[in-house]
């Protein structure tokens, strides 16, 4: 018997420990253009080089004013000297004068206020008011949003809409990105069956396939898909060598138990190294870490849930540092239980559960009534797990940690 079938099995914190502190960032470094790095990670920080805005400028549609050229008290009255809108530069404003200006206009040489149109009377011979505003009223300063030499993005950070438009403000045109992670995967079992094939006696449709797929897909990776292997080591050996020469990592589905069919484990310590197995999660025990040269191996369980949670618990942060991103164990939120868990385990569980409101407006979790490792409906059902410590019950009411599932992804 292998050594590794009589191990203890390894703690979660532990196991995401050997995994988080085993792997870098993996990707090159290109230039892309923004229109193209929507979900990349960014390579280095990034400066600007200019003010935004570049220069004092009207918040407002209104009148610009100097605000020592108001009465003392009572009805003001001030002639139009000129007319400012957006994209054009006024000229020096002159004494006791005001210039009718549009949102994001800049401010003229002369001018320290902008009274809102709402708050003026104005007639082809000027304008009236007796409003009282104080200098800088309804004025951006120049650098109000960014000024030159700040960071505007941090190296690690996944692009999103919003940083994308950041870097536009700047006038930037590309931005520094690692190229995708290449992912190869490939699934065992001669249960399974491909979606739109006939089912056969004791066939099963596979769902891992397309589960990991866009759980991959949802990170932005290159996905190298070798499909379906046959349950035989000599195919899961040649399949192995050939996702770890064409991907940066690979990940796998099923045949990493103990049973005569699992091969997955025995062909990763012939080929590379086994570095962990076993773990006191539920679901998810058998799960494989290792490396096949310098490729890194994940093989997770066969059960759909038991794909779905230990790519989240795993993959996720895996992937995430070897795009060069900043990692972070997500955090809990703390709710209360709607749910008694009364029997005790000594692996840590994840439940699949959602929030929802009780009859007093309280946010509390519910857990899916069906907690089978092979009951794929409850991720569906569910908008994250309830962590469950090892040897822990829950009463309703009680607290427990709840851990979205957006936070792994995010």
């Amino acid at each position: 018997m292998n050594r590794c079938d009589t191990s203890p099995l390894l703690a979660y914190h532990e196991a995401l420990e050997q995994l988080t502190s085993s792997v870098a960032a993996v990707g090159k470094v290109v230039d892309k253009p923004l229109l193209q790095v929507r979900g990349a990670v960014l390579a280095e920080s990034i400066k600007s080089e200019i003010d935004v805005p570049g220069c004092a400028m009207s918040s407002m549609d209104g009148y610009a004013i100097n605000t020592t050229d108001l009465a003392a008290s009572g009805e003001t009255s001030l002639p139009l000297s000129q007319r400012i809108a957006a994209g054009t530069a006024g000229e020096t404003l002159a004494s006791g004068t005001a210039a009718r200006i549009f949102t994001g206009a800049p401010i003229p040489d002369g001018a320290d206020a902008v009274i809102m149109q709402e708050q003026v009377d104005a007639d082809d011979h000027g304008i009236r008011f007796d409003s009282r505003p104080t200098k800088g009223n309804n004025i951006r300063p120049a650098g109000n949003d960014i000024q030159r030499g700040n960071i505007i993005l941090h190296k690690g950070c996944r692009l999103r809409a919003q940083d994308i438009g950041l870097a536009a403000s700047v006038g930037l045109q590309t931005l520094p990105v690692y190229e995708p992670v290449k992912v190869g995967m490939f699934f065992t079992g001669d249960e399974l069956v491909e979606p739109g094939q006939k089912l056969g006696a004791g066939k099963i449709y596979d769902s891992n396939r397309y589960t990991l797929h866009g759980l991959l897909e949802s990170m932005d990776c290159e996905i190298v898909d070798l499909g379906l292997v046959g349950d035989t080591l000599a195919a899961t050996r040649e399949a192995m060598l050939r996702a770890s020469s064409l991907a940066d990592l690979v990940v796998t589905t099923g045949g990493v138990s103990v049973g005569e069919e699992d091969h997955v484990r025995i062909a990763i310590e012939q080929l590379g190294e086994l570095r962990l197995w076993r773990l006191a999660i539920k679901p998810g025990k058998p799960l494989a870490y290792g490396q096949i040269n310098e490729t890194a191996f994940i093989g997770l369980p066969g059960n759909p849930v038991s794909v779905f949670a230990t790519f989240c618990l795993f993959v996720c942060p895996v992937i995430q540092i070897m795009q060069g991103r900043d990692w972070h164990q997500p955090i809990a939120l703390a709710v209360s239980a709607d749910f008694d868990w009364p029997k005790p385990d000594s692996r840590r569980e994840f439940l699949r559960a959602r929030l929802a409101l009780d009859p007093s407006g309280q946010t509390v979790a519910q857990i899916y009534p069906n907690q089978d490792s092979g009951v794929l409906t409850s991720t569906v059902w569910a908008d994250g797990f309830v962590e469950i410590g090892e040897n822990q019950t829950v009463q309703a009411g009680e607290p427990v940690n709840y851990l979205p599932f957006a936070r792994f992804f995010s």
